[in-house]
């Protein structure tokens, strides 16, 4: 039996990255998992991949920030399965590198929209769901460790995810007595398509960045998962309104 056998869980973001590897985990400790990202190739191949192991999976292309979308995701799902009992919002974007007199305000609105808009959206669909269901449901949201301290270059992805903490940490408190928990991970550098794109496949700026993390090196995806897992699960039943950093020590400096 896995520790989340039998649960529905949606993951956005699903497709690639963390939230591909998520989507493996939870599926591996027995849940039903519901794929969400607008990248259709990787999610059908992520279903796929979760098929040919014995999992249970299925893809969706829906628009996190639209909340009619997500919405009639959520009720299909909870319609089809009995229940939502968890969420791994995972989706989010990077932003260009840069002080914030060279960052855009185009660059501000897209990362705000799908970082924290996107959140936002997702969130209020899942509480609204789990406000129906007697065991309540557990909720967990990808901020970052640039949600929890200032990183130089990055104000708009900042702001974002010090937007999803705060985002968690007040739904947390809103609902605990109506059994739904909401908690947030943060991760640091890890070996994504995304840190390739921000690094620009430099190893100088690779090592740099694995420089200044006590572990000395990039977490793997798997790594994020596992602690998201525990998070979805009934194991952290007394946790909740937490950003839990997953930074191989990052942080602690």
């Amino acid at each position: 039996m896995g520790i989340v056998q039998d649960k529905t869980i949606i993951v956005t973001g699903g497709a690639s990255g963390i939230g591909q590897a998520a989507s493996k985990l939870f599926a591996t400790e027995g849940a039903q998992v519901i794929i969400v990202d607008l990248q259709e190739e990787a999610g059908n191949e992520t279903v796929d991949q979760i098929a040919f192991t014995g999992g249970k999976a299925e893809y969706h292309s829906v628009d996190v920030t639209n909340y009619d979308q997500f919405k009639a995701l959520v009720e299909d799902v909870a319609g089809r399965y009995g229940s939502l009992d968890g969420a791994f919002n995972n989706a989010g974007i990077e932003a260009p590198s840069s002080k914030i007199v060279r960052q855009s305000l185009e660059d501000w609105s897209k990362v705000i929209k799908v970082n924290m808009t996107g959140v936002f959206v997702c969130v209020k669909c899942e509480v609204e769901q789990m406000l129906l269901q007697k065991q309540g449901g557990s909720i967990v949201n990808t901020a970052s460790v640039a949600g929890l301290i200032g990183v130089q270059g990055a104000s708009t992805y900042n702001a974002s995810k010090h937007g999803v903490i705060g985002i968690t940490k007040t739904v947390a408190l809103e609902y605990a007595k109506k059994k739904i928990r909401v908690n947030a991970v943060c991760p640091g550098s890890t070996d994504t398509a995304m840190l390739k794109r921000l690094t620009g496949a430099s190893q100088e700026f690779t090592d740099y960045l694995n420089s200044v993390v006590a572990m000395g090196r990039a977490a793997k995806p798997s790594e994020i998962a596992e602690a998201v897992l525990w998070l979805l699960s009934d194991r952290s039943s007394y946790v909740t309104g937490i950003a839990l950093p997953v930074d191989g020590g990052y942080t602690a400096a």
